[in-house]
């Protein structure tokens, strides 16, 4: 396990029971709060501690090792007592020796029970833990209409089973990793390790190392903010998925992953733009369908971030607008500009979308109707919006609803916003130094050393094809190179 947080001072286990105890139990707060325990016990004429956090611990699991316990004699712990307990009494496979007081203080608190015994200077740690855990539905935001309908989880052995039970390669490797100074946060670094580049590896875990902060209150994205930094650049770092399956299919390509407990979400690196434009659907369909799927959506990306920009830019100079599309342009003009029109309908837009999420699912349905009477209906008749401001931003929408990835969409909408006030305020010129100034964004932006838009930049014809067209399985017979992976063939 590597060392995270700033190593506090270690005290070893005392051989006097009752000193552990009064460290302990000051400590941990055993007779503050309700659920912290701990049991004096007595087997085989000696005393025993046992510690554990109340609705962590298994009880069927603890009662039988206290019952099996209690048949102990003298004679059976009259010498190496630990040695004896672990080699023929305690009946439990995930068993560890603690041999200092802050280890048992973190055992205790992350769920495992804690045994101390008097006149011995290690505790015994028992993995008989439990949390509370909801089923493996299939995730809400990558709903596919064939595939599998399991998903991740806020319990991260759970997620680590469930990728394990899709490859079941030998040179998987979980390894474990704890961050916060207070949280003791429980991470796993994933990768296959004849397969992935072992740098990146070593720099990922560079990264979780240099990471000093009391706790993860918000998981995964924390850890995200503390390992990519560039928080002010709007597009994701790592790609998000609740898809065993998706998971799967990074790790065998190469990718790292990073799963955080308490987090349905897993953590896919290192990504590029183009990551995050494709879906798991695109790959449970026959590849025309696929390669169908995936332009429509790779059009309606485009719209989501272009088409509201690009229709004002052209209505506020006419010249450039082509003559089969000035049906386009409003009949009437209103008191209200359409920059400002623009700017409210997206503010509107941006208000429906959050109150969607805090909606509870049974008042949605009136939320939609309540929205499209005031914004589709109401707005138009009154003059507040023409209905040429509405079609427009609702196209954009769809688009950025038919984005795979939601911190994509968001990011995509900062852009739109950010192409809309250029336009507003330079024209179709402005307009065009806002475009260019977004690739040169995605260009300069990397993910852990990864170009952020290859492989256009740099550039890879081959990888291209397999971006632009869903292509069949067995042409996937390398790696992505930009992996830098030990074993490029697939085959």
């Amino acid at each position: 396990m590597l060392d995270i947080v700033e190593a506090s001072p270690k005290r070893a286990v005392s051989a006097d029971l009752q000193q552990n105890i009064a460290i302990l139990n000051q400590e941990l707060g055993v007779k503050k709060s309700f659920d912290m325990l701990c049991r004096e016990l007595e087997y085989g004429g000696k005393k025993f501690a046992l510690y554990f956090v109340d609705g962590f611990a298994k009880d069927d699991i603890m009662n039988r090792i206290m019952e099996h316990l209690a048949l102990l004699d003298k004679e059976m712990l009259t010498s190496d007592t630990i040695k004896k307990l672990l080699e023929t009494q305690v009946g439990y496979l995930e068993v560890e020796i603690v041999e200092d007081l802050e280890a048992v203080k973190t055992a205790v608190l992350s769920g495992p029970l804690v045994f101390l015994i008097d006149g011995e200077t290690k505790a015994i740690s028992i993995d008989a833990r439990t949390y509370p855990a909801r089923g493996p539905a299939e995730p809400d935001l990558e709903r596919v209409v064939r595939g599998s309908r399991d998903g991740f989880v806020e319990t991260m052995i759970f997620n680590t089973s469930l990728t394990r039970r899709r490859v079941r390669d030998p040179g998987l490797r979980m390894e474990y990793v704890q961050v916060g100074k207070r949280s003791k946060t429980d991470i796993v670094v994933s990768y296959i390790e004849d397969v992935a580049n072992p740098d990146l590896v070593t720099l990922i875990k560079n990264k979780l190392q240099e990471i000093k902060i009391d706790g993860l209150p918000m998981a995964e994205k924390t850890v995200e903010e503390l390992m990519f930094g560039k928080n002010w650049n709007p597009y994701p770092m790592v790609r998000y998925t609740e898809r065993p399956d998706v998971a799967a299919v990074h790790l065998l390509e190469g990718h790292v992953l990073i799963y955080v407990d308490t987090s349905p979400s897993v953590m896919i690196t290192p990504t590029t733009f183009f990551h995050h434009v494709q879906h798991a659907e695109e790959f449970r369909q026959k590849p025309i369908s696929g390669v169908y799927v995936r332009w429509l959506r790779f059009l309606a990306i485009l719209c989501s971030i272009l088409l509201t920009p690009l229709w004002m830019a052209l209505v506020m100079n006419k010249s450039f607008m082509p003559s089969f599309f000035m049906f386009t342009i409003p009949e009437k003009s209103l008191a209200i500009t359409i920059f400002w029109q623009m700017m409210f309908a997206e503010i509107g837009l941006a208000l429906l979308r959050m109150a969607a999420i805090h909606t509870p699912n049974p008042l949605g349905s009136a939320l939609g109707l309540v929205a499209a009477l005031m914004v589709g209906q109401v707005a138009i008749e009154i003059g507040f919006f023409t209905r040429e401001v509405i079609l427009f931003t609702s196209i954009a929408a769809i688009g950025t609803f038919a984005t795979p990835s939601y911190e994509l969409s968001l990011a995509n909408q900062l852009v739109r916003l950010g192409l809309l006030v250029l336009t507003g305020i330079f024209g179709f010129y402005g307009f065009l130094v806002g475009v260019v100034l977004w690739l040169v964004l995605l260009v300069r932006t990397k993910s852990l050393d990864t170009p952020y838009f290859w492989p256009l930049l740099p550039f890879n014809w081959n990888a291209l094809v397999h971006v632009l067209f869903r292509s069949p399985v067995e042409w996937n017979s390398k790696r992505p190179k930009i992996l830098h992976p030990q074993d490029d063939t697939r085959k």
